[in-house]
């Protein structure tokens, strides 16, 4: 009898289950009508937080010339619609309420708000579950027609360069040549012969050009990207050989003519073979009509690379140089004969060099006491290069050059641009926010200080110091100007400066030497630091951009005395060493896009500290200290999302 109870039970309660849930949930949407309007309204605000975003990402993309996906603008209208209707709903409720007010509730409106701010809770969640796109865009990209960026703007074909331009117009028309060399002294103009060349022969010869700077210490990734970028190639490869491979297919299938510069070769022990970049051999070039170019200061490079035509090319004649010089110094008491025969012989020793004539005139261009020109020209006879090919000739125009900069600041912040790498665009913020650690560019303000930065950068680039980078607020300086930057720094400052970055280093360098008054090591792959760090001088320290140190040892910064500017954005870090805290000379930090950063409460000990950047770093919290610091300046949180809270004396100082 019990089992036939109990078989009867069972269905009846499962039956009693199923007509119950739905009445229960039925309940549910009329009694907690309001909770769940609440939650309606948070997924409200998740959903909307991503609509912007992307919104906002898809208007710079359409600004750009990019194509939107289609499951991307998809999205958005059903969010957008999804979001109008969650307005309208709570809209509703609001008027019911006042409605309702001292009378019965309605129990079917409830039912029905409730049961409707469920659904579209569901509908918003799944939306903000659907918005993880990797990008907005299609990547359509369009190979760049670099010879049309090549500006004639000032460019004046001396006797020298008609016929170095010549002979390498001369070359390219034949068929039988694929590879041409281009050498002379640093600072005779190569890379403008060969960019002229290019320009013209693109709306003939050849369809495009793409060009690489090898310089010093080349990287033979650094090369393929350069090569890969003109070209609007995707390289998923990793490694040389292969994306060598993949570079050598385009260049070839391509089914255009392509002209192949690489610019500042010198020398052959990482680049033996201009196949192991990607570019095709002999043969490959003559068979696709591409051809390569190459200069370097040495001969021996063009040879030893199997270049099948060699082209030197000359110094400018006297005549040519007395008329570049004339055209850049622009000034006026050069008709005079007594200054005419003084500014010929500080002429004469540039030695024919554009840059060094360039250098020179503009240097002494504002000078117009003629004892300022006999100094000029009796400093450059009595230096003594050891040869006619030796640099050292322009090196001392540039010197001469530098020597007339009319401010400590603007020597100063030249001489810091050879802490970047090689052939780098440096970016004029960077710059001017390693002066201002460094002290200069000093005003009473901190807006007056970034104006006079831009002064001083600017009169850089007008004394052909400095050349516009090929972005706007960005500069380079030419791989010359660069050394004797260096030879600069080397006879200023006892040590000099170490500078290795950019350079595929993975362990510290052995010549770090105790009289260094600056280390640049950025933009490497270095993964252990020493355990300290003797440098008693040491007023620069840059270490961005290494992104496999995760720890510095605690004793690393006891012996850094002196130091006043020190960058470690884009590390792994994720504590700053209690040693950093008895630097109290510092006045510069930089912890920028420190992803695992968390602890830094000993930035309240820096007393000393004008500038804080933590642009975009994993910060939750600021150390109540940070108030404290009375010289503090500039304070960037940009990009800090996950900061929960700022001291209150902070706020208020």
């Amino acid at each position: 009898m019990g089992e036939i109870v109990v078989g009867i039970l069972g269905p009846v309660m499962q039956l009693g289950q199923w007509v119950w849930t739905p009445v229960k949930r039925g309940m549910s949407y009329m009694v907690h009508y309001k909770k769940k309007l609440q939650s309606l309204d948070l997924q409200f605000s998740d959903l909307e937080v991503k609509w912007n975003d992307h919104n906002e990402s898809v208007a710079s993309a359409r600004t750009g010339g990019h194509q939107i996906k289609r499951e991307v603008e998809a999205w958005l209208t059903k969010a957008e619609n999804a979001m109008g209707d969650a307005r309208e709903l709570k809209d509703e409720a609001e008027a019911g309420e006042k409605c309702f007010i001292g009378w019965c509730p309605d129990l079917k409106w409830r039912y029905n708000l409730g049961k409707r701010a469920w659904n579209l809770t569901t509908t918003l969640k799944n939306l903000v579950e659907e918005a993880e796109f990797e990008t907005v865009s299609l990547e359509v990209r369009q190979p760049l027609e670099v010879q049309r960026l090549i500006s004639t703007e000032g460019f004046e074909p001396f006797e020298a360069t008609r016929q170095g331009m010549y002979e390498v117009m001369n070359a390219l028309e034949k068929d039988e040549i694929t590879a041409i060399g281009v050498y002379g002294m640093g600072g005779i103009g190569k890379t403008t012969v060969v960019k002229q060349v290019a320009r013209q022969v693109c709306n003939g010869l050849f369809n495009r050009m793409i060009m690489a700077v090898v310089s010093q210490n080349p990287v033979v990734m650094q090369i393929q990207d350069q090569l890969k970028d003109m070209l609007a190639l995707n390289l998923h490869e990793t490694t040389e050989m292969t994306r060598a491979a993949r570079l050598k297919k385009t260049i070839i299938e391509a089914g255009k003519k392509i002209l192949i510069i690489l610019d500042d070769i010198w020398d052959t022990k990482v680049l033996s073979d201009v196949g192991l970049v990607g570019i095709p051999s002999h043969d490959e070039l003559r068979r696709c009509g591409s051809k390569v170019i190459l200069t370097t200061r040495r001969s021996q490079i063009c040879h030893a690379m199997g270049c099948q035509v060699v082209i030197r090319l000359n110094i400018l004649s006297e005549d040519d140089s007395w008329k570049l010089f004339v055209k850049t110094a622009r000034n006026e008491s050069l008709e005079s004969t007594d200054f005419c025969e003084v500014a010929k012989q500080v002429a004469n020793e540039c030695g024919g060099l554009p840059v060094a004539l360039i250098a020179v005139a503009r240097a002494l261009g504002d000078k117009y006491q003629l004892k300022e020109w006999q100094e000029a020209a009796r400093r450059l006879k009595n230096s003594q290069p050891a040869s006619d090919d030796d640099d050292g000739r322009v090196l001392e125009c540039m010197r001469l050059s530098y020597d007339f900069l009319n401010s400590e600041d603007a020597k100063s912040c030249f001489l810091l641009c050879c802490l970047f790498p090689e052939d780098y665009d440096i970016p004029e913020n960077d710059l001017i926010k390693y002066g201002l650690g460094k002290g200069l560019f000093r005003a009473d303000t901190f807006e007056d200080a970034r104006s006079r930065a831009h002064s001083v950068i600017n009169y850089l680039k007008a004394s052909n110091l400095l050349l516009d980078g090929e972005r706007d607020e960005f500069v380079r300086m030419h791989d010359v100007i660069r050394d004797m930057a260096m030879l600069i720094a080397s006879s200023e400052y006892d040590g000099g400066f170490l500078v290795k970055a950019r350079t595929e280093m993975t362990v510290w360098p052995s010549n770090a030497d105790e009289r260094h008054s600056a280390i640049s090591l950025m933009k490497n792959y270095i993964g252990k630091l020493p355990e300290e760090l003797v440098c008693p001088k040491l007023q620069i320290l840059l270490l961005q951009d290494n992104e496999y140190i995760k720890e510095i040892p605690e004793t690393f910064f006891e012996s850094l005395n002196e130091l006043k500017v020190l960058d470690l954005s884009r590390t792994g870090i994720s504590i700053v060493p209690e040693s950093l805290s008895l630097r109290t000379n510092l006045q510069a930090l930089y912890l920028d896009d420190c992803q695992s950063i968390r602890y830094v409460s000993l930035l309240g000990k820096l007393k000393k500290l004008e500038i804080l950047s933590l642009r975009g770093s994993a910060l939750e919290e600021l150390p109540e200290g940070i108030g404290n610091l009375a010289r503090l300046k500039m304070l960037d949180l940009s990009g800090c999302r996950r900061i929960k809270r700022i001291p209150s004396n902070l706020m208020s100082s």
